[in-house]
């Protein structure tokens, strides 16, 4: 399990392209055979993505996170980025259609990823963190979150947020996770730009076109960076981070934090007349 160390605001300045990607960025988490795990010391988080590609695939203990089995004091929010597949979770087979979220909780030994049929071509990105009890499993389908609209397309950020696992939905310890589609015509995925210094937070883009790109804020507002990213690769937002986006084409990502508490309004916006 590869290991990304936690960082400070003091080194963003000193950082070259290639450190900020080695250090944000998660370019292949999609692999058709293999489940593909990276543990992030911002919060202990472990995200990454299971291509069963006609087979199955388990999820197995890691050495890194010192547990028999990876739910052993883990829990985890699924959402299958690709075609319908299936998790099978102790036994119990829950199918996931495109877009639709599971949540498994604490305690759970067994956890096996499969295609819904020949071709299908599943793929489960995957969001863990540590958990202090356990939780029911829980499947929602596109849609039957709590879906909000949000953004104007005046400023190009016209978008549907659905909340899958939140505190006033799927019940977590402390994942906070959904899917934001943007309209046609919109290219910002949040404007303003905001921090939360009490979560990390994970984007997974998705449905980007392969020749499109999104560049993806990050640092301090009075420090800004940014990494140029496409489809369906991932970036580690430490909590102290702003985080932003504009793509050259509409897309979708997947959006995940862990930490202090699970307030999804808690955010420190960062006006765009303060950025540097």
């Amino acid at each position: 399990m590869p290991q990304r160390y936690a960082t400070n605001p003091a080194q963003i300045p000193g950082m070259t392209t290639a450190d900020l990607r080695e250090t944000y960025l998660v370019p292949d988490v999609f692999v058709p055979g293999e489940v593909t795990v990276v543990y992030t010391h911002h919060d202990r988080i472990v995200l990454g993505g299971a291509v069963p590609d006609g087979g199955t695939l388990a999820l197995t203990g890691y050495p890194e996170i010192r547990s028999e089995y990876f739910l052993e004091h883990r829990e985890l929010g699924i959402v299958n980025v690709g075609g319908a597949g299936t998790v099978t979770a102790d036994g119990e087979v829950y199918e996931l259609v495109t877009g639709a979220c599971l949540y498994l909780g604490r305690g759970i030994r067994d956890v096996v990823f499969e295609d819904a049929g020949v071709g299908s071509g599943a793929q489960f990105y995957l969001f863990s963190a540590p958990a202090h009890t356990a939780y029911p499993a829980a499947l929602v389908s596109p849609g039957e979150g709590t879906v909000r609209e949000l953004g104007d397309q005046v400023t190009s950020n016209r978008r549907t947020l659905n909340q899958y696992i939140h505190e006033n939905g799927v019940q977590s310890c402390q994942i906070v996770m959904g899917v934001t589609q943007l309209h046609p015509g919109s290219m910002w995925n949040t404007m303003p730009a905001h921090t939360h210094d009490r979560r990390t937070e994970c984007y997974l883009y998705f449905d980007v076109p392969a020749d499109a790109r999104v560049i993806h804020l990050l640092g301090e507002r009075d420090e800004t960076r940014h990494l140029v990213v496409a489809d369906r690769q991932a970036v580690i937002s430490p909590s102290w981070s702003l985080h932003s986006g504009v793509g050259t084409a509409a897309y979708s990502f997947v959006w995940a934090m862990a930490g202090e508490n699970q307030a999804f309004d808690d955010m420190d916006a960062a006006p765009v007349t303060e950025l540097k």
